[in-house]
């Protein structure tokens, strides 16, 4: 019985046993031309076995690296990409930048940054005003998850005021909910309920418009 200590090393383990036996018989064989038939089908076989890389950009190339691992770097093919090297795949890749956030205000999070970004590269006009409202309002949300407690507005608004360097000011309006899209918001849902209400009241006028006729027919 052969124990898998035994056995040859798995260079990558995701692939199996098998992938590793038939790279291995493709290094072995005489000629270039058979290797290159035969390293193609192992490609076309990967990337049977592993259909998730195909959402990758240029998957093929990612199953030729592969190969070249699977041969430890040793294998006399035409590759139709560079062929890799230990080196090459050992380095590390370079140190991603954190998104730097203002002093105290972290956790606003990048998100209201490019907001705020925004709302200043816009002429003024009512829209504007609108985007800096929900800025306003979205800082107030995150404010309350992120410090678990509750926030006046004018806290808000000292905030606004001073991660856009002074330039977007609402410390003009009381609170939030007196804000235009406080009051927008209200005209559009008392909008609502009375377009419900009517038809309510247009249905229950057919109805007894039904009834009626019935009752009409009836007596005749």
């Amino acid at each position: 019985m052969e124990y898998n200590t035994q056995r040859a090393r798995l260079l990558m383990p995701e692939y199996g046993r098998i992938m590793q036996d038939l790279v291995t018989r493709c290094k072995e064989l005489p000629t270039k031309e058979e290797r290159n038939h035969m390293a193609a089908a192992i490609i076309d076989f990967m990337g049977q076995r592993n259909p998730q890389l195909r959402d990758e950009e240029d998957y093929r190339h990612i199953l030729w690296d592969h190969l070249f691992i699977l041969a430890d770097y040793d294998l006399d093919v035409d590759s139709p990409y560079p062929v890799p090297s230990p080196e090459d795949l050992m380095t590390k890749p370079n140190k991603m930048e954190y998104p730097k956030l203002q002093g105290d205000f972290k956790f606003y999070g990048k998100s209201i940054l490019q907001l705020i970004d925004l709302a200043l590269a816009q002429e003024e006009s009512e829209e504007k005003e609108a985007l800096i409202e929900v800025i306003a309002n979205n800082m107030k949300k995150s404010y309350n998850i992120y410090n678990k407690e509750h926030v006046t507005d004018d806290v808000i608004f000292r905030h606004l005021k001073e991660l856009s360097e002074n330039r977007l000011d609402l410390t003009g309006i009381d609170s939030l909910e007196k804000s235009k899209i406080y009051f927008t918001t209200n005209r559009n849902q008392n909008n609502r309920n009375k377009n419900n209400q009517n038809n309510q009241n247009n249905r229950r006028k057919n109805h007894n418009n039904h009834s009626n006729n019935n009752n009409n027919k009836n007596r005749k």
